[in-house]
């Protein structure tokens, strides 16, 4: 492992409370980590950030709050040195795009054993990439950085990163009014963005829409 003899600080953010909270005991058992905090939201895992200036923190793709992306480039605003390694269930290419578009260091799968996901964080908390294997499939990684391999042909593609953050909320049932506040884009903003994705995915129904980012998993069901 590329362990470092400093102590890595870690903010863990994930809805599913046991998973969470046995990971963090897991890491606490891992010399030289130290699980700052373990939150349900993106929201909370901002806050913790900015409170406790992670070395890394660990996000949670699918999770309430503002949108994880946008979380994540809050977070490395605010705390310039903490490194950022998503978490996920998902390896669309949109969502690896979003990662590497906001500057993440890593992006592992929900289906890695736990020695994989230590082995990911210390990694990252070294300034260095790593990525699962199913994405590593999908990418290049290079000396300025890593990028998709290829564009992605399906419908969800034509999307922008900011239209697949919308259509994720709409997915989940928020109202354009909650959806502005947390983007802080106003609700004309968002109505734009709504008609864009309707437009571009020729579906005309917010009902259709979130079965549509159900079945092309861009939001779990």
């Amino acid at each position: 492992m590329n362990a470092s003899m400093q102590t890595v600080t870690v903010v863990l953010a994930d809805d599913h409370t046991l998973l969470r909270r046995a990971f963090a005991q897991m890491l606490m058992k891992t010399t030289s980590v130290v699980v700052c905090a373990d939150v349900a939201t993106t929201d909370e895992a901002i806050d913790a950030c900015i409170r406790f200036l992670p070395t890394v923190v660990v996000l949670d793709i699918d999770i309430q709050g503002v949108d994880p992306f946008e979380a994540a480039r809050i977070i490395r605003t605010r705390s310039p040195r903490t490194n950022v390694l998503f978490l996920s269930a998902f390896t669309q290419d949109r969502f690896i795009e979003a990662a590497l578009d906001v500057g993440a260091l890593g992006y592992i799968t929900k289906s890695e054993p736990p020695e994989i996901a230590i082995e990911a964080i210390l990694t990252v908390a070294n300034g260095k990439v790593y990525f699962s294997q199913k994405v590593q499939s999908r990418i290049v990684i290079c000396a300025d950085g890593a990028r998709l391999k290829v564009e992605s042909a399906t419908r969800a593609s034509t999307l922008t990163i900011r239209e697949l953050e919308v259509l994720r909320y709409i997915a989940k049932g928020m109202s354009k009014k909650d959806v502005a506040r947390l983007m802080h884009l106003s609700i004309k903003t968002i109505e734009n963005h709504t008609a864009n994705i309707m437009r571009r995915l020729d579906i005309h129904d917010r009902v259709e829409l979130a079965r549509f980012a159900i079945r092309e998993r861009i939001v779990e069901a």
